[in-house]
């Protein structure tokens, strides 16, 4: 049974158990738990850029739930102090992305709803998605949550015939609608050391034949999406996190990568 004392945390998608900073100001929550909700900031250090994070709880209303909005700008300066060689060479000094989510959780059953909004710049292409998160029971040093939901794709238009390459036009189009399956997972190696690996499915529903056929490249109306992270707490406050995002289409390789340093207040 989840109470007061449980908590969500998704600057990086955590949900977890620790006593609310309202009761005690000199409260720190566990920044290891992928499902626990405090206020924080971060900066990561990426291939492509600098990345800019800021997680703010915020008062539901509610005895039974919890909520916080987390804001991210990414790719900040990438040709100036991106690090990978070839990604610099196709990199600029303006934003490449701006992320918005929304997190809430019901204390009562482990339940929690996502609402992630992004929008890239440098393709204006963009996507908002509603989905569903359920802790489930803790395994040894295994936590999983599992997640479900539904969102829509929007942007400039787009001529998927020209090899795939999206061509701007004078409009903005609702391509379509997808679905995303997946899990958020964490793995204890030490009190101070932890895994995540969160795969995800996304795959086309409806929108343009162009949508449906090659939202996730030429041909591709689905794609499986991988995230790796290891992180090490640093203080009680501070923790330093590696990041890795590929694609069954992508080699790890040449995936994105980011050093990411986060600070609770």
């Amino acid at each position: 049974m989840w109470n007061k004392k449980t908590v969500i945390v998704l600057g990086a998608l955590t949900f977890g158990s620790t006593a609310m900073a309202e009761e005690n100001n000199d409260d720190v929550q566990d920044m290891s738990d992928p499902l626990a909700v405090y206020t924080q900031a971060g900066a990561g250090y990426t291939d492509k850029g600098l990345n800019l994070k800021m997680g703010q709880t915020y008062d539901t209303g509610s005895d039974t739930t919890m909520g916080m909005n987390i804001i991210e700008v990414k790719g900040i300066a990438g040709e100036a102090i991106g690090w990978n060689g070839e990604a610099r060479e196709n990199n600029d000094d303006s934003i490449d992305s701006l992320r918005f989510r929304n997190f809430s959780v019901d204390l009562t059953n482990g339940r929690g709803a996502q609402v992630d909004v992004d929008w890239n710049f440098d393709n204006n292409q963009g996507s908002a998605s509603y989905s569903f998160i359920q802790a489930l029971p803790k395994m040894g040093p295994v936590s999983l949550y599992p997640l479900a939901g539904l969102g829509l794709a929007a942007g400039e238009s787009y001529d998927a015939e020209d090899q795939g390459a999206q061509q701007a036009q004078d409009r903005y189009d609702l391509h379509g609608s997808f679905y995303v399956a997946g899990l958020y997972s964490k793995i204890e190696i030490t009190d101070k050391i932890w895994i995540n690996y969160n795969p995800m499915y996304l795959g086309t529903i409806s929108g343009s034949e162009e949508y449906k056929n090659n939202a996730y490249g030429t041909d591709n109306d689905a794609i499986l999406t991988h995230e790796a992270a290891i992180s090490y707490q640093l203080t009680k406050r501070a923790n330093l996190r590696y990041f890795a995002n590929w694609t069954e289409d992508t080699h790890y390789s040449d995936g994105d990568h980011r050093i990411e340093f986060n600070y609770q207040f």
